[in-house]
C-alpha cells in the first residue's frame, strides 16, 4: 500500500536536495517520477525545483486551485510513474492534502511531500498542519542554529537586519530573508 510522507524542517535544511536525490534514484533505476512545486516559488525559475547547492529539475506547478488527485491521475494515464515528489508542501491547502492522501489510497502511488513546518511567527502553515494530521510517515530534516543546537524555528529578517514581528504568512525568500534558529534564539530575536 502506498503512503503519504511528510519531510519537514526549517529553512536551509536540505529538503529540496533530498527530494531531488530521491527522485534521481528512481530515474537512475529506470522508473519515472512526477515532480511538483508551488507556482508562487520562482526562486529557481517557474516550474523548477532548485537546491542551494546548485542542483535542480523541472516540475509541474500547483496553485491553491489545483486538484492534486486529478494532476496525479492524469500523469498516470500518460504512462508508468513510480512516485510523486512535492516541494514547498506548506503551500498546499487542507483539501489538497486530502487529495494527495486519496491518490495514495486509490491510485496506489507513494507521495513524498517536503516543506516547512512553521512560519516565521511560529505558526503552522495550513498545508503542514494537514500533513501532520494525515501523513502515514513523518520525518524531520534537521539543521542547526548558529549556537549548534537543532534549529526548529525561522525568523524573517527585514532590510535593516532586524527580525520582523509581523506580516503576511507567505513571503518567498532564501538566505537573504530567513534565518533558522533554535527556539531559545528565536524567542530572543522575537523579543519574547
Amino acid at each position: 500500500m502506498a503512503k503519504l510522507y511528510f519531510h519537514y524542517s526549517t529553512m536551509n535544511a536540505g529538503k529540496s536536495t533530498m527530494l531531488l536525490q530521491a527522485s534521481y534514484n528512481y530515474v537512475e533505476r529506470g522508473m519515472q517520477t512526477l515532480l511538483v512545486t508551488a507556482k508562487l516559488d520562482t526562486r529557481a525559475g517557474q516550474g523548477r525545483i532548485g537546491s542551494r547547492i546548485g542542483i535542480g529539475a523541472d516540475a509541474a506547478c500547483f496553485t491553491p486551485e489545483t486538484d492534486m488527485f486529478t494532476l496525479i491521475r492524469d500523469r498516470l494515464e500518460e504512462g508508468p510513474c513510480a512516485c510523486v515528489f512535492l516541494d514547498e508542501a506548506q503551500f498546499l491547502t487542507r483539501d489538497q492534502v486530502w487529495q494527495l492522501a486519496r491518490a495514495c489510497d486509490d491510485l496506489d502511488i507513494p507521495v513524498m511531500c517536503y516543506g516547512l513546518r512553521v512560519d516565521f511567527m511560529g505558526e503552522l502553515f495550513p498545508g503542514s498542519a494537514a500533513l501532520l494530521a494525515l501523513a502515514d510517515d513523518m520525518r524531520e530534516v534537521r539543521t542547526i542554529c548558529h549556537c549548534g543546537r537543532k534549529a526548529t524555528m525561522v525568523v524573517r529578517m527585514g532590510p535593516d537586519g532586524q527580525a520582523l514581528k509581523g506580516g503576511e504568512q507567505v513571503q518567498v525568500g532564501g538566505n537573504e530573508t530567513y534565518v533558522s534558529l533554535c527556539r531559545r534564539h528565536w524567542r530572543e530575536k522575537m523579543g519574547q
